[in-house]
């Protein structure tokens, strides 16, 4: 009886390692406005098992993301993911962000994606909206640092009921 109850209680730790699980969701941003290029560049940070569930749930099932076992398609997925759910408007005007590329964190658990929009001129109002695993977990938090024109700084906590706000230059 003992070694069954011990048998269990191992494998259960083995199949599932307490170094990967994380007690709560969040995602990270920071959101830089470099003058000297005229451009918008944004360092995302996302969990993988979370983002790979959210994935999952539209359908992109096995993608390995930042694995060696890697779908040849994982990126693909990832970049239209991000482009559905993370929005930004410079002065009331939405730009497109180009997906430059991903790497996985240094403690492998999470994934930076960075994006960048180029030609951004006279930042005056900076409207973020990041709806990033908001579908997938009721207690998702996305923190969003910025720095804008004169390295101004802000930042955001958006979450489910309010996904997106505005910063004034």
């Amino acid at each position: 009886m003992w070694k069954i109850l011990i048998l269990n209680i191992l494998l259960s730790n083995w199949v599932t390692p307490p170094a990967l699980d994380h007690e709560f969701h969040i995602s990270k941003c920071l959101v830089e406005f470099n003058e000297s290029e005229q451009a918008l560049q944004m360092s995302m940070h996302i969990f993988i098992d979370d983002l790979e569930e959210a994935l999952r749930q539209k359908g992109a099932d096995s993608l390995f993301i930042c694995t060696e076992m890697e779908a040849t398609d994982a990126e693909s997925y990832m970049k239209q993911y991000i482009e559905k759910n993370f929005l930004i408007e410079v002065n009331g005007q939405r730009l497109k962000f180009e997906f430059l590329g991903k790497e996985i964190s240094e403690d492998m658990a999470g994934v930076w994606c960075y994006l960048e929009i180029l030609e951004v001129k006279g930042i005056q109002k900076l409207k973020i909206t990041n709806n990033i695993l908001l579908e997938v977990f009721e207690d998702q938090k996305n923190v969003i640092s910025i720095i804008g024109p004169n390295s101004r700084k802000g930042m955001m906590l958006l979450q489910r009921g309010q996904n997106n706000e505005t910063v004034s230059f």
